[in-house]
Order: C-alpha cells, then sequence, then structure tokens
C-alpha cells in the first residue's frame, strides 16, 4: 500500500517530463557544429558567434583582427556578433577562450552563405545528377564548402546538431546537393569569393516541417494550425492548461486506485495522456525539422536561400501560399534578416501525380503568387527541363544555373543577366480574340522547338476549355482563337499535369503557367452536340430508376443492326438537367455486339476486363482530363470484385478499388462494376457500381479523392446525393 503512491507520481512525472523536455547544455566551453573547420562566415554583415562556457564567466573570439568579448548567462549560453568582414579566401583561424580554455576554429574563409532546404529534389546528390562522372572528376573548388544537416525531427528547437563542414572536391562532392552545388558554383565563378552551402533538407517532406512555430504565428490564414502546434509548447499557456487538467485526473485517478488497491479490488483505468500536448516527432509534424536540423545553425550569417519543395504539398492549393509565407517570416525573424532574400523552384510537370487534374496546376498557381506578393523571393520555372515519367529530373546543372542568376541579378548588380521566363501580364478581348500580354520577354516572345505554340486554352459562356491557335503578334504579345469559341472569355496556359509548353523568352526561359479572365461556370457548360455528330443513340436511362433488372427509357439494339467503330458514354447528375455535372467518353469499339456496350447486369452476358485506345474526353468537372487520343481500360462486369490488381494494371494498387479490380468468378451476379478509366494519366472517368442497390448505387464522375475511400467510388452509395441523374449509350456506324 505505502508503495503504491510514490510509484505512481513517479510514472506520473517521468511521463510529463517525456513530453516536456527541452534541449540542454553542459556548463564547458563548446560551440556548435556550425563554427568548425573549413566553415564559411558571410561577408559585409555582422558575424554572429556563439557558444557556451561556465554561467557568468567572460568569453574572448578573435578573428582577423578583432576581438570580441560576451558574458556567458546563467544557463552557460553566450553570444557576440563581430563587425561586417570583405570577402578572403586566404584560410583564417577563429580563437575562442575563456577560463584558460581555447577552441579553435582553423581554415575559415569569408564570403557568400546561402541556405539550401527543400525536400527529395534539393537533397539530390551530384553522383545522381546528369553528367556525374564528369562533374565530380571536375570538382575542385575548395573554396566552395558543404555542410548537411543530419535528418533529426524534434519536438522543441535544438541548439546543435552532428555536421561538419567539406571542401568542394571530387571526393567530398557526390553527396552535396546538386541544386546546391551548381549554385554556389556558379556564384563562385561569378563572384570570385568563397562559398558556404548550409544543406538543410530531406526528400518527402512537407513544407510544415521547416516552418518555426513563430513563423506560423505572423500568418493569421494559419491561426488554428499555429494554436495547436503552440499547445505543444510545455511553456504556453495552454498547454500547461492541459497539462494541470490531466494531473489533477491523475490525482483523482490516483485516489480512486489506492481504495480499490487496498480493498483488494481492480485498478480503475487510468486517464488518457491528451492528444493535444504529446510532441510532435515525426519529420511530417509543423515545426520539427525547423527544430532539429535548422534551429542548430540559427542564426549564422547566411545572404540568403534557395528551396526546392512542394511534391508533398500539392494538394495545397492557395493554403501553400501562406505556408511560404509562415515559413518565410519566421526564417527572416529567426536568422535577424528580414529581407532575407527566397529563391524557389517551381515544381516540374509530372505523370504520375494521381487525382484530380487540377490539382497541380492550382499548386503553380499558388508557387507564382508567392513571388508577386512577397518581397525579395523570385521563381524558377523547369517546365522545359522536367521529366514527366519523373518527379526527380535529373538535370540540376540548369535549376541551380537559373537560382543562381536570379540571385547575381538582383543581389549582386548582373543587370546584364535574363534572370525570368515570360510572367503573364494583362489579357484583352476583341473580335472573338485573346490578346496576352507578357512581362519578362526579353527581346520577345519565341517558340522554343520552332513549332505552333501549344498549351494555351480559351473558354466562353456556356463552353468547355478548348484548344486554341496561338500566334505570337508583336514582342510581348499573343493572340489565340478557335473557331468552336466565337466569344471567348478567359484563357490558360501550361494548366496541364504533364504539359510542356513551348512558349520563352529570348533569352530560352520559360513561361509560367497561368490563367486569366472570366471563367464560365463550370455547371453552365453543357455538352457540345458536335461532340456526338454521327453518333446513334442506343441506350438511354434515367438512373433513379436503377433496380436489380435494368429497364432502359430507351432501347434501340434490335434497331441497329450495322457495325459500328466507336462507343460513347454520356453520364450526367446533379440537381437538374440544367446545372448537371457530366462526362462525355468515347472510346474505338471494344466489341461486335451492341447488346453488350450498357450496363453490363448479368442477364446482358457483358464482361469486359480490357484495354481500350483513343479514347476522347470531354466534361464540365473540374479537374477530369480532357482531349484526344488517350488510352483506357473498363471494368465492366456484373460480379463482385476484390481490389487485387491480377491484370496487372499500371498505376492500380492490391489492397484499394481503383482501376485494377478482379471480378469475382463465384458470384457472378454480385456488386457490379460499369468503369471508364484513363491509363496515362491514371484517372477514373465514371463509375456506376451496385446498380441492383437503386438509389443508393455508386455513382461518380472522376477519380473520388475523399480520404478514406475508393478511387472507383465503390460502396460510396452517391447516387442518393442526385436527383437528376442520367445515362445514354450511344454508337458511330461505320
Amino acid at each position: 500500500m505505502k508503495r503504491l503512491r510514490p510509484l505512481l507520481y513517479l510514472v506520473l512525472i517521468n511521463l510529463v517530463a517525456t513530453f516536456a523536455s527541452s534541449p540542454l547544455t553542459a556548463a564547458e566551453l563548446r560551440l556548435p557544429s556550425i563554427f568548425s573547420d573549413h566553415m564559411v562566415v558571410q561577408r559585409d554583415a555582422k558575424v554572429p558567434v556563439w557558444g557556451w562556457a561556465d554561467p557568468g564567466a567572460e568569453v574572448t573570439v578573435s578573428f582577423k583582427d578583432q576581438n570580441a568579448t560576451a558574458k556567458a548567462a546563467d544557463n552557460g549560453h553566450w553570444r557576440l556578433d563581430l563587425t561586417p568582414l570583405k570577402a578572403d579566401a586566404s584560410p583564417a583561424v577563429m580563437t575562442i577562450t575563456s577560463g584558460g580554455k581555447t577552441l579553435t576554429v582553423k581554415d575559415v574563409l569569408v564570403g557568400e552563405v546561402w541556405l539550401c532546404s527543400g525536400q527529395s529534389n534539393m537533397e539530390w546528390p551530384v553522383e545522381r545528377a546528369d553528367n556525374a562522372a564528369q562533374e565530380i572528376a571536375q570538382a575542385n573548388w575548395p573554396l566552395i564548402r558543404h555542410i548537411k544537416a543530419p535528418r533529426d525531427p524534434q519536438p522543441l528547437p535544438q541548439d546543435d546538431t552532428k555536421a561538419a563542414w567539406e571542401v568542394c572536391s571530387p571526393e567530398t562532392v557526390k553527396s552535396f546537393s546538386a541544386v546546391g552545388y551548381y549554385f554556389g558554383r556558379r556564384l563562385h565563378q561569378e563572384l570570385d569569393v568563397p562559398v558556404g552551402l548550409i544543406n538543410c533538407s530531406w526528400g518527402g517532406t512537407r513544407i510544415e516541417p521547416w516552418t518555426p512555430l513563430n513563423g506560423f504565428a505572423a500568418v493569421p490564414q494559419l491561426k488554428s494550425l499555429y494554436q495547436t502546434v503552440l499547445a505543444k509548447q510545455p511553456s504556453s499557456d495552454s498547454y500547461r492548461k492541459i497539462a494541470s487538467d490531466y494531473i489533477a485526473d491523475m490525482e483523482k485517478w490516483l485516489a480512486q486506485a489506492q481504495k480499490s488497491y487496498a480493498s483488494e479490488g481492480a485498478l480503475p483505468p487510468s486517464p488518457v495522456f491528451p492528444d493535444a500536448i504529446k510532441p510532435y516527432t515525426d519529420r511530417q509534424d509543423p515545426t520539427t525539422l525547423y527544430n532539429g536540423m535548422m534551429s542548430p545553425f540559427v542564426p549564422f550569417g547566411i545572404n540568403g536561400s534557395i528551396w526546392y519543395q512542394g511534391e508533398a504539398n500539392r494538394g495545397d492549393g492557395m493554403e501553400y501560399f501562406y505556408k511560404t509565407k509562415a515559413l518565410l517570416d519566421g526564417w527572416r525573424q529567426n536568422w535577424e534578416r528580414p529581407e532575407l532574400p527566397y529563391y524557389y523552384v517551381q515544381i516540374a510537370p509530372y505523370k504520375g501525380y494521381s487525382g484530380d487534374a487540377n490539382i497541380l496546376p492550382l499548386f503553380w498557381e499558388a508557387q507564382a503568387a508567392i513571388e508577386k506578393q512577397i518581397p525579395n523571393t523570385g521563381m524558377v520555372v523547369v517546365s522545359d527541363i522536367g521529366n514527366i515519367d519523373n518527379i526527380h529530373p535529373t538535370n540540376k546543372q540548369d535549376v541551380g544555373l537559373r537560382l543562381a542568376n536570379m540571385a547575381l541579378k538582383r543581389q549582386f548588380g548582373r543587370t546584364d543577366l535574363i534572370d525570368m521566363g515570360p510572367r503573364f501580364a494583362d489579357i484583352a478581348i476583341k473580335d472573338g480574340k485573346v490578346f496576352l500580354r507578357f512581362d519578362h520577354v526579353a527581346d520577345g516572345l519565341k517558340s522554343r522547338d520552332g513549332k505552333p505554340l501549344n498549351e494555351f486554352q480559351i473558354t466562353g459562356p456556356g463552353q468547355n476549355w478548348t484548344t486554341a491557335t496561338a500566334r505570337i503578334v508583336s514582342a510581348d504579345t499573343i493572340e489565340l482563337s478557335s473557331p468552336e469559341v466565337p466569344n471567348p472569355s478567359a484563357a490558360r496556359f501550361g494548366w496541364n499535369k504533364i504539359g510542356t509548353p513551348n512558349l520563352m523568352n529570348s533569352a530560352g526561359l520559360p513561361a509560367a503557367p497561368f490563367r486569366a479572365g472570366d471563367e464560365p461556370d463550370p455547371l453552365s457548360v453543357r455538352p457540345n452536340p458536335a461532340d456526338l455528330e454521327g453518333y446513334e443513340l442506343v441506350y438511354e436511362m434515367d438512373l433513379t430508376k436503377l433496380a436489380p433488372k435494368i429497364q432502359y427509357g430507351v432501347d434501340r439494339h434490335n434497331e441497329l443492326t450495322g457495325s459500328f467503330d466507336r462507343v460513347a458514354y454520356l453520364v450526367e447528375m446533379g440537381k437538374s438537367p440544367e446545372s448537371s455535372q457530366w462526362v462525355l467518353v468515347s472510346m474505338d469499339a471494344f466489341t461486335k455486339d451492341i447488346s453488350k456496350i450498357g450496363i453490363p447486369a448479368l442477364d446482358s452476358k457483358a464482361s469486359f476486363q480490357q484495354a481500350v485506345s483513343n479514347l476522347s474526353v470531354r466534361s464540365n468537372v473540374a479537374g477530369v482530363p480532357t482531349g484526344d487520343g488517350f488510352k483506357g481500360n473498363l471494368e465492366f462486369w456484373p460480379n463482385n470484385y476484390s481490389p487485387v490488381n491480377s491484370a496487372n494494371i499500371p498505376g492500380a494498387s492490391n489492397d484499394r478499388f481503383d482501376n485494377g479490380d478482379r471480378p469475382d468468378g463465384s458470384r457472378p451476379d454480385g456488386y457490379g462494376s460499369m468503369q471508364v478509366h484513363l491509363s496515362d494519366p491514371v484517372f477514373t472517368v465514371f463509375a456506376l457500381n451496385s446498380w441492383k442497390n437503386g438509389n443508393n448505387a455508386d455513382l461518380g464522375i472522376g477519380t473520388n479523392t475523399a480520404s478514406g475511400q475508393h478511387a472507383d467510388w465503390t460502396f460510396t452509395k452517391s447516387a442518393s446525393q442526385y436527383p437528376y441523374k442520367q445515362l445514354k449509350v450511344l454508337v458511330r456506324p461505320k
């Protein structure tokens, strides 16, 4: 009995201590790892130097012709700032003395110091980039230095980490950030000063973990996120309130447990530790990578930052702009550089991104907003040097070059350099044509490959986006037109996750994607009769009348006895015919039997799990890929089915229902699937499943991206959401 209370209190104290731990410092003369042999300190700016010593001890730092002193605080921490230094490639020694102890940092240079951060495309090493063997062999640049933070997510800011500066050589450059190295090499060659690169990057990471707490605090649009992170800080009022309530609950539980223990009864369950104050420890959690990988280097003098990240946040849309603002506000405060330059890379097109086709263009739009609205930022566009088949384009040389040219022009007076490609400036519409004017055209707009300009689309009231003919009519202006859009109201460019636009300026830099004008309400856009010219209606069904026995409102399959070369499906769903979502997909005929192209109920004897070709897709649903010449596959059967990808459909999983499922031969009259998918990009065009459940069937246009649900709408019972729902099946007779 007497031993229960101290034991339980010990458990409680240890729990709270675990979640409320803070960095510890030793009372000895010590420097953080950033102050180590071969470092580069920033020229023409104050030089912060800090470390730890005995509390109250005087510390002297000697470097070049300067001697500066500081007094260690009660926790042993000290800091001083050396006055600005001129660039110097001569190796020097920094000496730190206190209480008879001395530390020396050797081979110290003075030059340009830059932070290189982001996810895998920044972390990507030289040895895995283009032309690696030759680049490595030629990497004799001893005045370029690189330090990489080890991977270390932490719940609270750390004061040190294990890292060391490396001198650039063929032996060391292999593991350098390729983008950072090519950026730094260009600066070194052009400025003729030493360059130090601080590499804080980790593949697959989001922007939130690289953001300090005070950055989130500075952005009202992220208030909820800030409050969540704040509650995990042991010194915050919210943490202490939650912790206090938890301790009170534990004390009540302890009293009850003592009684139960004394009477040899069962102990009641103890209170659960509050999730709200559990520390963030994962690499994707907000602040963790700033805390563990950047904080140890703050406020070491830097002149700017380069950033290559976004793939992990591509679904954020415009929220990414606010997250970037938080990141940069926090960095600028903590590095004591209110105007810290920030040059970043707009992520490249990539066909492997799943889901809504608008996701990536909307993310590009958010990235483009950064340079427009946040001072001292600039965006490098890489749509011309990416690889749509590889999320990690290996041409890092040009990425580093473009980032460096941006820094050289904006910070070092190189006005002869062109550092940006064309940026949309304004739109005008006259006589059924759209005129787009661009800034940053250098000596004029060009086609990169000499072919007609591509990736331009226009739209107008009640119409879909349509590919436009684009013509350069002056050095900075392009004219767009299409006979299919006689009254255009909006235009967009490069609005395609696999697009490789060929518009550039005379300096060879690509234009950035954009959209402009007045886009029509998507629900006002109706199918274009021209897309069904030459087709004959075979089946029409009011999907509100779905039942185990399929009864079409129109059934002409016995009437249309000739052969056909195309099959088309028009699915509509919404509140009314006038305001419905719809998709029209046509393809080369996949069967000669017209009785098997409708809903594949058991009595139709239809079952197709096969590839289809030459698909044309039209839709008013945002994100559905539209155009011609797609490849795809059908999943038409009356059976139950499992998610096992037995047919080895590219891009399909084995544990989620999607474009690669397996029909169950033992249940031929089962759940039922009528699905059309694209294979490149992988995308569900439409799905009608479980029609025997009537109004509780599964019905959807586009890939289902709802969290926890299946891409092909299986088990959603979504048909019940739509008072109006219609299916038409057509063929094009030969």
